[in-house]
């Protein structure tokens, strides 16, 4: 019998498709392309100092990537396959819970695994620049590995504890935040309470960010052996993460009998998410009554109260920070992180609200069913903006409101030009708030039709909405550098053009990809829908499809 069956026959399949191949020159693409553009816009910087920025930069950005591979790759592996029924006829076979572990592993994550590996080799290029030493780079090398090995377990052991999708990515993320950034916080705190500047080790060493902190010479001369101690129990934590999911994968993958507790518990919650018999009643009544979807979409009522919670967690972290720090929190570039930190919240947030429901009714095959009611798809469009409006307006009004207060507590301190250029900040921040989240409504639906999962389609509506105009606000920078290379004075536009490049490319995008979603909406929705149950279309064919 073959070692490791499973693994072995992922491994064959993934060596017979394209992007197994792709994925590893784009990565490598994508950090050289980064490294240009930081070397052009430091093109008159010590040598010294341009390395060491290359260095810290790029492999921040390779850690950043390792820890999100886990929610991505492994986190819906274990927990899609019980949705579907299908994990418990792999253990009707000789297979043992490892077997199923490592193969899951080896077939999600072996795209995250090329692309760390592609990217190790372009990070050498600030050691042939001077100012990074061998030892410092191999250390970086290890962090990264180690790190996505990291968050891969860590989603592989969520996924065989979860059924739910995105319960399953939430879970995840929030584990690896827990090691990566809660526990060193914590002990931040301890540390700031008892009035000390040293933080226990026991909150740092668990955590990835910790290793990388410790991978540069300037703290490994210091704290060589907390390196090596640290990188010892990710590593740790990782290897106890895969053998607690190859244990419990074999006994989550049926749906057992609830014993009189968990009843009980059960029924709790039931009627604090839904009401009991009478609320539910006069809910659904409601909600049928200005549309069915709406309904469908609505039917756990505590969303609201959920987002509202999260705010109010932010707040009290926000007043305690005042309360500590009295005047000195008071600046603008408290203010501006605020303001990304929430806006950021609520587009990721509403991404994945706008996917769930759409994916989920054509994984289950309902939305066929929907569609063969009078149920018209203009109606399903509105239902779920009605249940995105209940769960998100009330939020984003707030939010606003406290964001226009920041902004006149700029001006006040502000004079001259700066006034000008802190007001048009802030409101085109405001306004691109309020237009991704329309575009995000439209893009998010459409790919929920056509995604394979919900996460991959949120991901997908957010890069296009958010990463899209600020990689072409880069490639203006670098042309303005190259420009400037010429001999000639530099092009040095003001601080309106690249306010307005900034807004316009935002507006630009969320118009582009909410145009084209609605359209594809409108006019294919239907087709869309019947395609679970015919087979792909090629590449050129898709391709020629989408350009029509």
């Amino acid at each position: 019998m073959t070692f490791l069956p499973i693994v072995v026959r992922e491994l064959r399949v993934a060596s017979r498709r394209h992007g197994t191949y792709w994925v590893r020159s784009g990565a490598a693409l994508a950090v050289l392309i980064a490294g240009t553009w930081l070397f052009l816009i430091m093109q008159n910087a010590p040598p010294r100092m341009v390395a060491t920025t290359l260095f810290g930069v790029l492999t921040g950005a390779a850690v950043l990537y390792a820890l999100v591979s886990g929610v991505r790759s492994t986190a819906d592996c274990l927990s899609g396959e019980k949705r579907e029924g299908t994990l418990g006829l792999l253990f009707l076979t000789d297979l043992k819970g490892y077997d199923i572990v490592l193969g899951k592993l080896a077939a999600t994550s072996l795209n995250a695994f090329y692309a760390v590996v592609a990217v190790v080799p372009v990070l050498a290029l600030p050691l042939l620049m001077g100012g990074i030493t061998p030892g410092e780079f191999g250390r970086m090398a290890l962090v990264a590995v180690n790190t996505l090995f990291f968050s891969l377990t860590l989603g592989l052991f969520v996924s065989s504890l979860s059924r739910s999708a995105n319960g399953a990515a939430g879970m995840t993320m929030m584990a690896i935040l827990f090691f990566t950034a809660l526990l060193p916080a914590l002990g931040a705190a301890l540390a700031a309470l008892g009035k000390t500047n040293r933080v226990d080790l026991v909150f740092l060493i668990a955590s990835p960010g910790y290793g990388y902190y410790l991978a540069f010479d300037s703290s490994y001369r210091v704290w060589a052996t907390m390196f090596w101690c640290s990188l010892a129990v990710v590593q740790g934590i990782g290897w106890l993460a895969l053998v607690l999911a190859s244990v419990i994968a074999p006994r989550t993958w049926q749906e057992r009998a609830a014993g009189a507790p968990e009843l009980r518990w059960r029924e709790r919650w039931r009627r604090w998410t839904f009401g009991d018999a009478p609320e539910r009643v006069a809910f659904r009544r409601r909600l049928l009554d200005t549309n069915p979807f709406f309904w469908l979409a609505s039917r756990a009522r505590l969303k609201p109260a959920l987002v509202w919670l999260v705010l109010a967690l932010l707040a009290g972290g926000w007043v305690w920070g005042l309360a500590k720090f009295k005047r000195d929190w008071l600046n603008e570039g408290m203010y501006v992180a605020t303001a990304l930190v929430v806006n950021g919240l609520l587009r990721f947030w509403f991404a994945n609200e706008a996917t769930r429901q759409l994916a989920e009714e054509r994984r289950a095959g309902t939305l066929e069913l929907l569609l063969s009611t009078p149920l018209e798809v203009g109606e399903i469009l509105r239902g779920q903006l009605l249940a995105l409006l209940r769960q998100f307006l009330g939020p984003m009004l707030a939010v606003l409101a406290v964001e226009c207060v920041f902004m006149l507590a700029v001006l006040s301190d502000a004079q001259g030009d700066d006034r000008a250029l802190w007001f048009a900040l802030w409101t085109g921040g405001m306004l691109m708030l309020v237009a991704d989240l329309v575009a995000l409504y439209w893009l998010c639906q459409w790919l929920a039709l056509t995604a394979r999962n919900p996460a991959r389609a949120a991901g997908s509506s957010l890069a296009a909405i958010l990463f899209f105009p600020w990689g072409a606000f880069a490639l203006v920078l670098l042309l303005l550098v190259l420009l400037s290379m010429n001999g000639k004075p530099g092009v040095n536009p003001g601080w309106e053009f690249f306010v307005g490049m900034w807004f316009g490319l935002g507006v630009a995008a969320d118009v582009l990809f909410g145009s084209w979603a609605r359209r594809k909406l409108l006019t294919r929705f239907r087709a869309v829908a019947e395609q679970r149950y015919a087979p792909a279309p090629g590449l050129w064919k898709r391709f020629l499809g989408s350009a029509k």
